[in-house]
């Protein structure tokens, strides 16, 4: 677990102790996740700005698709319209942050079957129904900590985190906040697993905040070099539950979970 947001954990059981109020615990302080519509509204730009971060991070910055294909500036796909989307947004309400989950299509399948085909001897995946995809999580460039994270604001191993100069450079509050929403949607829509194609620092990351992804596949392309895991949510629950209560309690209260 990052030391930032294992100390702010620290001082909470102690004000715990102490008997004062225990809801004080917010790990993402300076960043607030809501979902986004995809309803075309005047007044909602949200969704537009997020197709804007994908065509920058994945057409021009990553080149993991032809920006010639979107001569509008905007990286949409096929997945959009049944998807749930969540925006990550700063104190000045700018977006820093995207993800979605990606339901199965009509014939049970996800998005990462097409790239991913390798399982491992071991693996044993659940029914479709009730599970999505984790997809397009990113990070706006400017919100990596640091040259040489990954798309999704993760740092790359064997290289030490700087001293935290500014608030870019706190524990993965981004990442928490996106994952608090697709967590209380899921909660919502009866989704209870979660699947994701990760580049390596991503699962590491995530282990670190005791959120419980095992592998299941082979690593492949698809948008880079990942491989497929899958989280259970009752267990990652019960993880949480044991190891990180106050932050278990965090992601499932509903106060200030949207800006």
């Amino acid at each position: 677990m990052p030391l930032r947001l294992r100390n702010h954990l620290a001082k909470r059981r102690t004000g715990m102790a102490h008997g004062r109020a225990s809801n004080c615990l917010n790990p993402t302080p300076y960043f607030a996740a809501r979902q986004l519509s995809l309803v075309p509204s005047d007044a909602d730009i949200d969704m537009c700005r997020a197709f804007e971060l994908r065509y920058s991070v994945y057409c021009v910055e990553y080149r993991f698709l032809d920006e010639r294909a979107y001569p509008g500036g905007l990286e949409t796909d096929a997945s959009d319209s049944a998807s749930a989307h969540f925006g990550a947004f700063n104190l000045n309400n700018e977006l820093v942050g995207y993800v979605r989950l990606v339901p199965p299509d009509a014939q049970g399948r996800l998005p990462w079957d097409e790239r991913c085909k390798s399982l491992l001897r071991d693996a044993c995946l659940p029914p479709r129904s009730g599970s999505a995809e984790i997809s397009r999580l990113m990070v706006r460039e400017d919100y990596r900590r640091r040259r040489g994270d990954t798309i999704s604001g993760v740092s790359q191993p064997g290289i030490d985190p700087p001293e935290a100069r500014n608030r870019r450079a706190a524990s993965p509050q981004i990442l928490l906040a996106l994952y608090r929403q697709m967590y209380q949607y899921s909660l919502q829509r009866g989704v209870r697993h979660w699947y994701a194609a990760m580049e390596r620092p991503l699962a590491r990351s995530l282990k670190r905040l005791d959120f419980a992804f095992r592998q299941v596949g082979a690593q492949a392309d698809y948008f880079g070099p990942v491989a497929p895991y899958l989280a259970d949510l009752r267990d990652l629950e019960s993880h949480l539950a044991r190891s990180q209560p106050e932050l278990l309690a965090w992601m499932q209260s509903r106060d200030n979970a949207a800006a």
